[in-house]
């Protein structure tokens, strides 16, 4: 079967064995997603409410908010990725079961505690940052921006998260294409947020994740346009998931690394190890 027919496992049953290991897991993607909504909405309050010298214009603002970001994903990798992948973004995990490199009842779950860690994340931030602060009565909350339809947000959402899974991919989740990554992956994965952020800062907001969205707009009271920022990032990990492991995978060095496949070939290679063995041994009496 090709990759881009091969779908993901349910994996109750891989659950089931590791209850430890997946709690820590889902511990991990909660408390990642949180830190990244703390800093990287944080990073979208500056100042005071009046306009002054210690002001930062809009245009710098966007920087530090589209580094912020990038630095954020980039540092929680190194965290807890070795513990859960370090997704921390719904659009991610859902780019990952679609390409079969997650099962598909994690993935869920994973979801799930991404969410809370959103909700939790914006939660802490409306208590941590002083009232007078500049932007904190919208907590980071992404808006479409002046004279952008949604269409066009739609479009932009989509096309930013699927370049942020492509790139997840192709620097991490690609276990065949291992040995061509070149510098660190999560760095990779942080400067695509970066640049996307850069892009789109001031038409969409640049969600690029649904958690991230839902936790800062839900508790700043921002509802509209929502289920576009929950949609379309949504979708755009979905196609580059398929689209990658369909089209971009690298290949196995053994072909086909199903399973059921695998363990024919493995059989084989120890059917002729034990014929040579036996071959060997008669040579011997001999």
């Amino acid at each position: 079967m090709s990759s881009f027919l091969k779908l993901p496992k349910v994996g109750l049953a891989e659950i089931k064995q590791k209850k430890v290991a997946f709690a820590r897991e889902l511990a991990a993607e909660l408390l990642g997603t949180m830190l990244l909504v703390m800093i990287g909405c944080g990073s979208a309050m500056s100042g005071d409410k009046d306009d002054g010298e210690g002001q930062i214009s809009d245009q710098a603002l966007y920087v530090r908010i589209a580094l912020a970001f990038g630095l954020a994903v980039a540092t929680i990798a190194q965290t807890v990725g070795h513990i859960s992948g370090c997704h921390i973004n719904p659009a991610i995990t859902v780019g990952l079961v679609a390409g079969a490199k997650v099962e598909v009842l994690k993935g869920l779950a994973y979801v799930v505690a991404q969410s809370l860690g959103g909700l939790l994340g914006a939660a802490l931030l409306k208590c941590l940052v002083p009232d007078d602060t500049r932007g904190q009565s919208s907590l980071g909350s992404t808006q479409l921006g002046v004279g952008v339809s949604l269409l066009q947000g739609f479009g932009i959402e989509f096309f930013i998260s699927f370049v942020l899974v492509m790139v997840v991919f192709g620097a991490a989740a690609d276990e065949n294409n291992a040995a061509n990554v070149k510098g660190s992956a999560p760095l990779a994965i942080g400067l695509s947020i970066t640049a996307c952020h850069l892009f789109a800062i001031p038409l969409t907001g640049a969600s690029m994740n649904p958690a991230r969205t839902l936790g800062s707009n839900v508790v700043a009271g921002k509802f509209k346009d929502l289920w576009l920022y929950l949609l379309a990032p949504t979708l755009g990990g979905l196609v580059a998931g398929l689209l990658y492991q369909g089209v971009f995978a690298d290949p196995s060095p053994i072909g086909d690394d199903s399973d059921s496949v695998v363990l024919k070939k493995v059989e084989k290679v120890l059917q002729k190890d034990q014929k040579k063995d036996l071959e060997s041994q008669k040579s011997i009496k001999k």
